[in-house]
């Protein structure tokens, strides 16, 4: 009985190293390394399309949560001063009066 359990104990381990090997060469061939490579591209994109999904939720979320909606057509916008009307006002501004020197 001996004989028989160390033989089968070989042939397993035999037959495990060899699916091992086989896999670990497999990988390193020009097909084996295109494949890694679309693999990790595919887990980039859906990677990239689960942040995406998961920052519109979050947006949804604070949106409904803090007030609302952001409409980019109704933006206010600050009158914009041209430049001789603010140096009017700078210069008609300077009333201090410098000190004993």
């Amino acid at each position: 009985m001996r004989r028989g359990l160390w033989f089968l104990a070989g042939a397993g381990i035999g037959v495990y190293a060899m699916v091992r090997g086989r896999r670990a060469a497999e990988a390193f061939t020009g097909e084996g390394l295109h494949d890694r490579w679309q693999a990790l591209e595919l887990g980039a994109r859906l990677f990239r399309d689960e942040v995406a999904t998961g920052k519109a939720e979050a947006e949804a979320r604070l949106r409904e949560r803090f007030g609302p909606t952001y409409d980019p057509q109704r933006q206010l916008a600050a009158p914009q001063p041209d430049a001789s009307s603010a140096l009017a006002a700078i210069d008609s501004s300077n009333d201090f009066q410098e000190g004993p020197q």
